[in-house]
């Protein structure tokens, strides 16, 4: 399978990651605990590529991600506001055009 890029990057999440670890003051080191905790096995080095947009980031890690960082799945997404309509389904942006 070919990985793809999306302006350079392998995820759109990572800086929003970043954001609220920090916020929360976890180190990647206790992230990666929490989430090992929970049945996601990733390392701490992980996590630091997965921030500088150098990992894709699988569903159901962002989604236990945004469990342990108290954010919405939509935020990490860097979801603007008036787009959550179209996140998760099938077809085109209302505004795609």
């Amino acid at each position: 399978m070919k990985i793809f890029a999306y302006h350079g990057m392998k995820n759109v999440s990572g800086s929003r990651i970043r954001q609220a670890r920090r916020a929360l003051k976890l180190s990647q080191t206790e992230l990666a605990a929490q989430l090992q905790v929970r049945g996601v096995v990733l390392e701490r080095d992980t996590i630091s590529r997965m921030e500088i947009g150098d990992r894709i980031v699988a569903d159901y890690e962002l989604r236990t991600m945004a469990e342990i960082l108290k954010v919405d799945v939509a935020w990490l997404l860097n979801v603007e506001e008036g787009e959550e309509q179209w996140v998760g389904q099938a077809g085109e942006r209302p505004d795609a055009y």
